[in-house]
């Protein structure tokens, strides 16, 4: 397991939550409270999720936070797919960073 305090996941969630924050920033001045709400939710706990894992005691413990952070992944695409699907502007390289996070949480729990 080891401490992921320096690991490329914990950055990549780290910047992308911040990225997501910013994000929301902006559908809100655009009267977008629900939806923003809904991605700034799920899009920082993809990090948060992430960061738990090295307090986690078993392998077991450390497998099931980097699978709630895959859920959050997958729930984060899906409301910047709905905002892109009814016409909001949604930043090519936030998709693409939630696409890198997905796979990169596929493999580190495949190879847990």
């Amino acid at each position: 397991m080891g401490r992921l305090n320096d690991s490329p996941i914990r950055i990549k969630s780290f910047q992308f939550a911040c990225n997501i924050v910013l994000y929301c920033d902006s559908l809100k001045e655009n009267k977008d409270f629900a939806l923003a709400s809904q991605l700034v939710r799920s899009g920082t706990s993809i990090g948060a999720n992430t960061r738990e894992t090295q307090r986690e005691v078993s392998t077991k413990d450390f497998k099931n936070k980097f699978g709630i952070a895959l859920k959050e992944a997958d729930e984060t695409m899906y409301w910047l797919e709905i905002l892109e699907a009814t016409g909001r502007k949604v930043p090519k390289e936030m998709k693409n960073n939630c696409e890198e996070l997905i796979r990169t949480l596929v493999a580190i729990i495949k190879n847990s």
